[in-house]
Parts: C-alpha cells; structure tokens; sequence
C-alpha cells in the first residue's frame, strides 16, 4: 500500500480515515472540565471526569496507532520510553503547547534533516520536548529523540557462470546469512555528531533475503536493507560494508529511499571481499562530486582513509583480492630461472627509460636478483580486484584465447611435415575459404586420438569442420588486389591501422639524427633524380614548398637494432624511409623507397634506392621493398604508437588517479570509464604479448629487441604534451595553425581521413571536458590548491614518468586550460587514438601480405648469389621473404583477438549508470549533450564515407574509414571507439 513521491512515502487515504478522532487540545479539555493553569506554560487537569476522558482518547489513539505500525511495516516513531502516553503522564508539569494529531499530509521539500516524517510537524514539536526534568532540549537533542528509518536497495550482479568451489561458497553464505552471518551496512552522514566530533552513523542494518534469492539466476538481485536514522542524520554521504560471507560478491549500486532530497544514489561497481580476506570495512561515497577543499566534515576522514587503504605500503605480495594500486618497473617480461635465453633486461631507469607498470610485489628470481619471477598462463597476473575483466568481458577474451590456442597447436604439431612457406597465394586463400584443419586434412588425425566412440568422433569432426576457418579480412572484402596497387599502399598511411607516422617532408634529401660516429653518414642515399620522374612536372624545390612530399622515416628507430635483428634466425630487415607524392587529386602515391643497413667501412653498400617498376624485374623488387616498408611500419606501430603511447603511457596516470583522487573528487568521475580495464589488458601484455618468446617476439621482426626498441622510442621521441591530435598533427607538418578553421588548424592533406574525423571527436571530448572543468574550478587559484588533483598530475610524472621527469616539455598544472589540456589529452589517447590504431589490426593485418609483421630475407641485388633464384622463380622468393604458414597462422590468431570488441563494452558517449554516476544534474545534461554530439559525428563520418571526392575513402574497391565511427556491434567490426584501453 507504499506510494513513493520524490523518495517520500505518500499516506494512503486509509490512514487519513483512521485518524479523524477527537482531537487533544485545551478546547476538548475545557469541555468537560476547567482547565487550571499554575503558569501560563504549565496546564494542569484535574477533574477526574475528565481524566477519564483524556485516557479514553489516548487508549483510542494507541490502537489506532499500533494498527498504522502493522499496516505500514515499522513505526512511525521510535522514541525513547518516557513518550509512552498515560494519564499520569499528563499530571507532571509540561510546558504550554497546542498538543495536537493531523491527518498525515505529505511534507514539502523544505526539510534542513533530510528525513521523511510521517508525522505532522505540530507532532513532532511536542514530541521533542522533555518529559521528565522539565526543561526544553537542544535543538539536537530534540531531533535525536525522533528516528525514522530510511531503506537502501543493494543491487549485486551474480555470475553467469560458477565453478563448484563457487557454488559451494554460495551455499555455505546463504546458510551462514540465516545464523548471524551478514552483509552488514552502516549509513553515514556528511555531518558530525557535535557530542563525539565523529559522523554521525545510523544503526548498523543487515540485507534481507540473501539466503532466499540465493538461488535467483537473475544477472543482478536487488536486495533491501532498513537503517534506523535521527531526525538530525542529515545528508548520508557515506556506507560502509563489512562482508561476513565466504565468498566476495559484485556491488553495482545502492540507491538509499526515504531522504526528502529524495533518493541517494552510491555508485559502486566494485568487488566486496569476505572479512576473512579483509576485515576492514569496505566505504562507498554518494554519486555527488566533492573537491577536496568542500569535503563535508563527517566526510573527511573517510575519504583520506579510503585514498591510504587503495595505494598499500608499497611492501609485501599482492594478494588477487587485494584492491592496492602502486608502481613497478618493467622487470618481469623475461624468465632467466627457465633458459638464458629468456633473459631481458629491466625497463625503467636511466639506461632504458620506460614508463612504470603497477606492482605486484612478487619475489625475484633465483637467477637475477632484480628480476621479478614469473606467473605464466593460465595463472592470473596481479591487477587491483577491480581492474579485473568482467565475466563477459573475461569469456570473450577466453574464447579469443581459446582460438588463439587452436590456431597455434595444431599448425605447431603439423609443422614437421609441411614445408614452411606459402607456395602461392592460393593457399593463403584457402585459409579464409576451407580453415586449416581441412585444407591439411588433419581432423582425422586429431580426433583419431580421442578414446571416444566412433558416433562422437564423427560428429566432433562434422562440428569442426570451421575449426582454424579464419574470416577473411576487411582488406580483401572489396578488392581482393588492392593491396598490390600503390595507391592503397600509399593509403593506408592516411587511412590504415598506422596513420600516425606519416609526416611532410622539410628538408630533401633527409637527415638522420643519429650519432654519426657510431651509425655512419647522417645523409639519406635519396637524391633529386630519384623523384624527379613523379612530380607531374614540379622540381624537389616546388613540391617543398608547395607541400606535396611526405614520408614515412623508419630509418632512426630501425638502424641502431639491424646487426642484432639481422642475426636472429629467419629474420631480415631494413630501415626504412618512404617518400610519398601528393597528387591534385588529393591522394598519395609512392615515388621511392630508401633500404637502409648499418654502415661497416667506407666500402661496404649499406644504402639502397628503389624506385617505381619499369619492368617485371623491378616490380617484384619494388614489391619486396613495399613488403619490407610494410614490415618496419608494422613494427613501430604495434611497439611504439600502440603499445608504448596508449597502453604504457596511460598506465601510470591511471595508477595515480586511484592512489591520489577520491572516488568523490570530481576528476575521478570525469577520468572512471577511461580507465577501464586498462590495467589488466596491459597486465595479460606483459604475461603473453611482450614478454620473453611472448607473440609480439615470435611475430614481428624486432624479435627480442622489439620492447628494447620501443624504450628508444620513449626516450627519444615520446613527449606528452605532443600527444593531443593537434598537437601531434603540426609537430608532424600535417597541418599548420589557423584559426579561420574549423578546429583552428588546416591540413595539408585535406582528404586525410583519420586527421579528419579525429578532429571532430578531439573538439567533442575538448568541449565536454572544458565543460567539465568549468563546473567546479571557476579560476586557477582553485586548480592550483586542489591538493588531490596537484597530487595525481606530480605522482604520474614523477614517480609514473620517472625517468624523463626532468623534461622540460611536461604542461603546467596551474590553469583552467591547464587542466582542460591535460585532460583531453587523456581522454584521447584512450578512447579514439587507442580505438584508430587497434580495432584495423586483423581487417588491415589479418592478410598478411598486405602488412607481413615480420621478414626473413634481404631483396638480392646482382652481385648476391641468391639473385639467380629470385630472378628464375620471383613468387617463390617473394614467399620465402614472407612469415612462415606457421608464423602466420599465430600472427593472424592474435591479430583477430585483439580486434574483436566485448559484448560490454563501452563506447565513448555512453557510461554507466548514465544518469546516477554524479550527483551533479548540471553535469548529466552536460553528458547527455556530449552523447549527442557524438551521435552526430558519427552520421558526418558515414556521409564522409559516401562522398565520391574524398578519394581516400571512398570509391571502387575503396574500404571505407570507419575506425572512428563511435559505434559498433560485438566481433571484429573495424569501427567502434571504446571509451578506454580495453583489448
């Protein structure tokens, strides 16, 4: 019979009915009887006609009121004994009131105490004076002697799925909750209780129904708890929790019913352990934002206890249910207690600078003292509980893994009995069209093996027919040669998984910045008549200056690592420079490729110009050498612009947010969903991807030195406050400032695809965030004595960015534009410049000619005694140069996880609990805007993407640009922007 108005409970006209009694007052007294007054503020009754009277009514308003106690559930006052109503009581000297019962009317929201009354506030006045001395209470006192209660509606999300250890906790806590064994809540106000100096606190209440809804399959149950609170609460602003069960559970939210400023929310998202693990209360703040200077006082000491529990002592083993955010270097990618050859060195510090990973405390190997041991799969890395993959989350990357797995063994155990290399292109097809499994006709051999029957066998082998079936990639779905053109090759440095490396020639020929004593000539081989032939008419000097020569310059990165890699067996490489012409149509074309090798004395041919094809000789050449260009961009790009600038970079400011910002601090709300997941994808990184013998060694031509190549690059080249679009666009010479644009910048590649919808999400987060920003720091004084924001910006660089601290290009933290700066940046690099360089992986990469991740021989020239075989069977040469059937095989198994997107995810425009996660309504519309813009930047990229001029992304066998259309289904999609670094 509860009607809810605002978070109040409205009164049934049943209890109206109910109280239209005789009313108390001195008129229904006086009556009957005289009223004698001693003092005007002490009434006396003394007739007995009339007392009897009185007790009538009282014995009347006594049952009725028991009656609305049954029919409401809880009472609607829990005082202290001496309010219980009696003649007697009435003969004691009271004060003068107009003592008086109404018919419940619903309150207005006015309240100061923040409670819900239902009772009249004629009531309540009298109810608040003392009985017993005489003497009127303090205005606390008074509101103390009234409780109500006020209910929290827990929402836990259940698993899916439960192992039997699972299940079997399961039981044990349903069956310890009927004995005494509870999830225990206290609600806690934003005030002090002015006797203690403490919060006040309400009763400590229990979640009703855990052992019933235990066995609910329900993905969330929704459980109540009451809490009895004063009439003096005031603003809950704070529960703790204390889990006495077995097992942790998942706590989405708590919404708290029964306030007049209506209902409270607490977004919580978070894991509950057991008090076994840890018997500290777990804390959870309200849904409202706090700088740390407008902290509540019943507030403060809650938030600063909540910051120490999260960044630990920096000593001892991480426990998988610990939530301890803290700093580590990158000293557990090798296993020198498993092999020599295992060893890598430490990343981070003066010799290799890299940026820190989070701490898991583990002990040294046996081997290296400063090497930290290892946990290899299937065994689970230490992240903080709560940056651990969500069941969905956790299943889709299981099943990536899973097909990872497959797609490795088998090839792996066939190995020995099939030659190494492709023979035609052919057989790479038919991985797309019949899997391998088929192709090899090697299912019988596997299931042969199974001691199952033969009706199984044969029906597992019907079932895996798909088994090693990739898709076939985006690449080939509208061309299926379009790789093989210049032009495509040429697009995909605006329009591909790499657009980020491409840059506008500014001086010809170009010059390296490597020592020259050590690396030999800082000259490039390339020379005017190289490119003179492809320029429609201009010289060198004009198409400088009209700014239509780019490039892509791995010559630097490449040169100092090429002895080491050269020698690796099966591995060959170049570095590379790539010069690129552009058209008055407005694409790229290339006009020469530089294939560089480390220089060893005056007389050895360390430089190579190949130019476009005039003859089949020299389009298998300038093939190779594409191929080769290819291999190096691969590299760089999964090691430097993917790994290291979004996934290692971020990784340091996401630990220092959770050690420095409250969970009320309103930078933390802002920063939450862009730090998703993060911590444990890396962490998943560093155990299979970049670790010893890991895929990214196995697959890419850098080999064991790829990670090593990748601290040069953080070192020589890796600047944050060059890591904002644009920023990142003129530091390239892609574009120059200029305000009369859109974004004040123009680009000199106006069909530049990733620059141009880049651009429009970089505006749309920029706007948001300024938004954002001006909410709550409405000058720079109040940046500048934001103790927890200073704390987080200096912890990032100082302890995070250890080793270029002292860089003298790391932004200010002073200003509102400071701060909006800063922020986009972040917000950028993990949503969008994440999202442009990961999800084309296997649509760009999983056909692996168009992108071979690694190389296995040089191109012959005529003095090599392997010119006669290249020249006498080209295609054969051409495949053995490629990664092996195997090598491809894992390359593409890893390429299609690492592009497919979770059913969960979460895109950028959307959050959960869209309109719980502040408390700040302002805030949510502001959201809510930002959402739709991003709404309508993806309908300007799908027009983009039909319009016949913009040649780059548009026309016959062009793939469309979609890597940041914002949106996207579950699988490999080649679209969709993900607010965080989640894969």
């Amino acid at each position: 019979m509860n009607q809810k108005t605002c978070g109040r409970q409205r009164v049934p006209s049943l209890y109206i009915h109910l109280f239209h009694l005789p009313i108390i007052s001195k008129q229904n007294v006086q009556t009957t009887n005289k009223l004698s007054t001693t003092s005007s503020s002490s009434p006396t009754l003394y007739n007995k006609t009339a007392q009897g009277s009185f007790n009538s009514i009282l014995i009347d308003y006594t049952i009725v009121m028991a009656l609305v106690k049954e029919i409401m559930g809880h009472p609607l006052i829990s005082g202290r004994p001496s309010l219980v109503f009696s003649a007697s009581h009435f003969k004691k000297k009271t004060q003068t009131t107009q003592f008086s019962i109404k018919p419940f009317d619903r309150r207005p929201n006015t309240s100061k105490s923040g409670v819900v009354s239902a009772i009249s506030e004629d009531l309540v006045k009298t109810l608040r004076f003392s009985t017993t001395t005489g003497d009127r209470k303090s205005e606390e006192e008074e509101k103390a002697a009234v409780k109500f209660k006020v209910r929290a509606v827990v929402t836990v999300r259940n698993k899916n799925k439960e192992d039997f250890k699972e299940t079997l906790f399961k039981h044990l806590d349903a069956f310890g909750d009927k004995i005494g064994r509870n999830i225990v809540l206290e609600l806690i106000s934003t005030e002090l209780d002015p006797k203690t100096n403490l919060p006040k606190k309400s009763n400590a209440a229990v979640l009703k129904d855990w052992s019933e809804k235990s066995k609910t399959k329900a993905e969330r149950v929704h459980y109540t708890a009451e809490f009895t609170v004063d009439a003096a609460f005031g603003t809950p602003g704070a529960i703790t929790i204390m889990n006495k069960h077995q097992k942790e559970f998942f706590l989405e939210c708590i919404t708290i019913e029964g306030f007049a400023l209506g209902p409270v929310h607490f977004p919580c998202n978070s894991w509950v352990q057991s008090q076994n693990d840890h018997p500290e209360k777990r804390i959870f703040f309200t849904n409202q934002p706090f700088l740390p200077s407008e902290t509540p006082e019943g507030l403060r000491k809650l938030r600063g206890k909540e910051l120490k529990n999260l960044r630990g002592d920096g000593t001892g083993v991480r426990k998988l249910s610990d939530r301890i955010y803290d700093f580590n270097v990158y000293n557990d990618l090798g296993n020198p207690d498993k092999s020599y050859e295992l060893s890598r060195p430490k990343l981070g510090g003066r010799e290799r600078p890299y940026p820190r990973r989070c701490r898991t405390g583990r002990q040294p190997t046996d081997t290296d003292n400063e090497a930290e041991s290892r946990v290899e799969k299937p065994l689970p890395m230490y992240v903080p509980r709560d940056e651990q993959f969500e069941e969905t989350k956790q299943d889709t990357f299981a099943a990536g893994r899973l097909k990872a797995v497959l797609h490795h063994l088998v090839p792996s155990l066939k190995a020995s009995i099939l030659a190494d290399d492709f023979s035609d292109f052919g057989e790479i097809d038919d991985l797309y069209k019949e899997g391998l499994l088929l192709k090899l006709g090697f299912q019988d051999e596997i299931f042969n093996k199974f001691p199952l029957p033969k009706g199984i066998v044969n029906t597992l082998q019907e079932s895996s027919k798909g088994l090693l079936k990739y898709d076939t990639p985006k690449i080939l779905s509208k061309d299926k040669n379009a790789w093989l053109r210049d032009d495509e090759f040429a697009r995909q440095a605006i329009a591909g998984i790499n657009p980020v490396n491409i840059e506008r020639v500014k001086t010809f020929p170009p010059v390296s910045n490597l020592d020259p004593e050590i690396y030999g000539p800082q000259h490039s081989a390339l020379t005017s008549d190289h490119i003179i032939g492809h320029l429609d008419g201009l010289s060198v000097q004009q198409a400088l200056e009209e700014n239509r020569l780019f490039m892509l310059d791995y010559h630097d990165i490449f040169l100092p690592f090429l002895d080491r890699i050269n020698a690796l067996d099966g591995r060959k490489a170049y570095a590379t420079r790539t010069i690129f012409f552009l058209t008055r149509l407005g694409t790229l074309k290339p006009v020469a490729i530089e294939l560089s090798l480390p220089s060893h004395g005056p007389n050895h041919r360390s430089k190579r110009v190949v130019t476009p094809p005039v003859d089949a000789t020299s389009n298998w050449v300038w093939q190779l050498a594409k191929a080769h260009v290819s291999s190096n961009d691969a590299g760089v790009h999964q090691l430097v612009n993917h790994w290291l600038r979004t996934h290692a970079c971020l990784e340091p400011f996401i630990i220092a947010a959770h050690r420095q910002l409250s969970a009320m601090h309103p930078i933390f709300k802002l920063l939450d969903p862009h730090m998703r997941y993060t911590l444990e994808i890396n962490a998943l990184a560093r155990q299979s991807l970049i670790s010893a013998d890991g895929v990214i060694e196995g697959g890419f031509t850098a080999g064991q030195y790829g990670l090593e190549m990748s601290s040069a690059a953080y070192k020589s080249s890796w600047r944050f406050d060059m890591e904002g679009l644009p920023a990142d666009l003129i530091r390239r010479g892609m574009a120059v400032p200029d305000p009369t644009q859109p974004h004040g910048l123009k680009l000199l590649i106006e069909d530049y695809p990733y620059a141009n919808d880049g651009l429009l999400i970089w505006s749309a987060i920029q706007t948001w965030v300024r938004t954002y920003v001006e909410r709550y720091y409405p000058n720079s004084n109040s940046i500048q004595t934001d103790s927890e924001l200073q704390s987080w910006y200096s912890e990032s660089i100082n302890v995070g960015h250890a080793d270029l601290r002292e860089a003298e290009w790391w932004p200010k933290l002073d200003t509102v534009d400071d701060l909006v700066s800063i922020l986009t940046t972040l917000v950028w690099l993990a949503s969008a410049q994440h999202a442009a360089l990961n999800f084309g992986q296997y649509p760009y990469g999983g056909y692996v000619p168009n992108r071979p991740p690694l190389m296995r021989r040089l191109i012959p020239d005529e003095s090599d005694p392997e010119y006669a075989s290249f020249i006498s069977d080209p295609e054969k040469f051409y495949f053995s140069s490629m990664p092996s059937l195997l090598q491809t095989s894992k390359f593409m198994a890893v390429v299609d996880t690492l592009s497919t997107h979770s059913p969960d995810e979460e895109y950028i425009g959307e959050r959960q609990q869209p309109s719980t996660w502040t408390g700040d309504a302002e805030i949510v519309d502001a959201f809510y805007g930002f959402a739709a813009e991003i709404g309508r930047i993806e309908k300007e990229i799908e027009k983009r993407n039909s319009d016949p001029s913009r040649r780059n992304r548009c026309g016959a066998g062009v793939l469309p640009y979609e890597l940041l259309v914002p949106s996207s289904e579950p699988g490999v999609t080649c679209r969709g922007v993900p607010n965080s670094v989640s894969i």
